[in-house]
């Protein structure tokens, strides 16, 4: 075998090892992951409920507007949840 078989760097250094790959993440942290996503999704639909009830009133109280909006904030961070354990490790 000669030596003109193994690839070398232009400047004639042996060529460098890849990156070592990320530790991988486990299913059963994935499904945790989905699944508390999930839960996380009701308190969004219960905002979006009730936020269509504030619409048909008059007059609407400041506090449950408040309410509606930490309500979708709380889905929002559930439907990335869910994302990152769909997605997988960066």
């Amino acid at each position: 075998m000669s030596d003109e078989s193994r690839p070398i760097n232009p400047d004639g250094s042996p060529p460098s090892l890849p990156p070592p790959l990320p530790p991988q993440r486990g299913g059963c942290a994935t499904a945790f992951m989905a699944l508390f996503g999930v839960f996380l999704l009701l308190p969004g639909l219960c905002a979006l409920l009730f936020g269509f009830g504030v619409l048909s009133e008059s007059r609407t109280d400041p506090s449950i507007l408040l309410l509606i909006l930490l309500g979708l904030a709380v889905c929002f961070a559930g439907v990335m949840l869910i994302r990152a354990a769909i997605k997988g490790s960066p």
